[in-house]
């Protein structure tokens, strides 16, 4: 499958085009603030199909980033989102990141 078919195919991005513009992980990952926050959108939307786009870097790197996340706040995330769970990692997550984790929890918690 190519991106651009992925892109149309995937389903409707959650947080990224709030934050960023981007409407689907083609133009995320075209843009440097889409390529930051997507481990957030990874984390609150278990819709995506990531599958096109896994051997790039930057997907791998946001995709690991988002399971750190879940795993440590397993039971925030539980409480206010519903989503599947993602995969254990409990590697260390950057506590500078917090608030805007818990902005965009909120808002997708509200938006949903």
């Amino acid at each position: 499958m190519i991106p651009s078919a992925a892109s149309r195919a995937t389903p409707p991005l959650r947080l990224l085009p709030v934050y960023t513009g981007a409407t689907s992980i083609d133009e995320a990952l075209q843009d440097q603030r889409g390529v930051r926050l997507l481990w957030l959108e990874v984390l609150v939307n278990d819709r995506l199909d990531l599958t096109p786009w896994l051997e790039r870097r930057e997907v791998q790197e946001a995709y690991q980033k988002a399971c750190r996340w879940y795993t440590t706040y397993r039971s925030l995330i539980q409480t206010l989102l519903s989503r599947s769970p993602l995969p254990d990692d409990p590697g260390p997550v950057d506590p500078r990141e917090y608030r805007l984790f818990a902005e965009a929890i909120r808002f997708v918690a509200t938006h949903d």
